[in-house]
C-alpha cells in the first residue's frame, strides 16, 4: 500500500540520487538501506520506496514513520484490492481490462487503485457475489457460456455491427478501440462473439 497517494521512489532512483550506477548500489548500499526502509510492496518485481523515508535515510536523517491505518487516498496493489472486494488479484486485473473495475493507474509499473475507489465499488457492487465475482478459492457455480458472457462490450460490439454495413471487422475494431478504449483485437474479438452468438 502507498499511503494517502505519498510519492515514492524506486531504487533506480534512489541510486541516480547518490551517484553510482543501480548495480553498485544495489550490492553495497541496499542491504542496509532496505534494514532500514521498508519496501511499500515487498512481494513485487520493482520495490518501491515512500519518498520522504528514502530522502531521510540517504540524508543521515531520522526516517519518519508512515501514517497508521486506512485512508481513502491509499493506493492498493491487486493484491490488497482483491482483499478488500472478496477477490483473487488475478480476477481484480482481469476486472480491470475487461472495464467492470476502473484502470487504476501504474507506479513504477505496479498498477494500484485508490481505496475510494475500490470501497466505493465494494458498496455498490454489480452482479453476484462480493465485490461483483466470485469470491476467491470458490469454483462453484454454473460456467460462462463464454468467455464474454455478461460484458457490457457486447450491446456496444453489437451495435456496431449492425450499423457498420460491409465495413471490415478489423476497421470497425479499430475504431471501437479508439472510442472506447482497449485493443482492436480484444474488439475483434467481442465482435466474433457477437456474431456466432448475438452477444448472448
Amino acid at each position: 500500500m502507498i499511503p494517502r497517494s505519498r510519492p515514492v521512489i524506486n531504487e533506480s532512483g534512489i541510486a541516480e540520487q547518490t551517484g553510482v550506477p543501480l548495480s553498485t548500489w544495489r550490492r553495497r548500499d541496499a542491504p542496509d538501506f532496505r534494514r532500514r526502509v521498508a519496501a511499500l510492496f515487498p512481494d513485487s518485481r520493482v520495490l518501491i520506496y515512500d519518498l520522504a523515508q528514502a530522502h531521510a535515510y540517504l540524508n543521515g536523517q531520522t526516517i519518519p514513520v508512515l501514517p497508521a491505518g486506512e485512508h481513502p487516498d491509499d493506493l492498493l496493489n491487486d493484491e490488497e484490492t482483491g482483499v478488500v472486494l472478496g477477490i483473487a488479484a488475478g480476477t481484480v486485473r482481469a476486472y480491470a481490462t475487461q472495464g467492470y473495475l476502473s484502470a487504476g493507474t501504474t507506479v513504477y509499473s505496479i498498477r494500484v487503485w485508490p481505496r475510494h475507489d475500490i470501497e466505493d465499488r465494494r458498496k455498490n457492487a454489480p452482479g453476484q457475489g462480493k465485490g461483483g465475482g466470485r469470491p476467491a478459492g470458490q469454483g462453484t457455480g454454473p460456467r460462462k457460456a463464454h468467455s464474454y458472457e455478461g460484458d457490457p462490450r457486447l450491446d456496444t460490439a453489437a451495435e456496431a455491427l449492425a450499423a457498420a454495413g460491409d465495413t471490415p471487422r478489423n476497421r470497425i475494431a479499430a475504431a471501437l478501440a479508439q472510442q472506447h478504449g482497449g485493443s482492436a483485437r480484444t474488439w475483434e474479438r467481442l465482435l466474433s462473439q457477437v456474431g456466432r452468438t448475438g452477444g448472448l
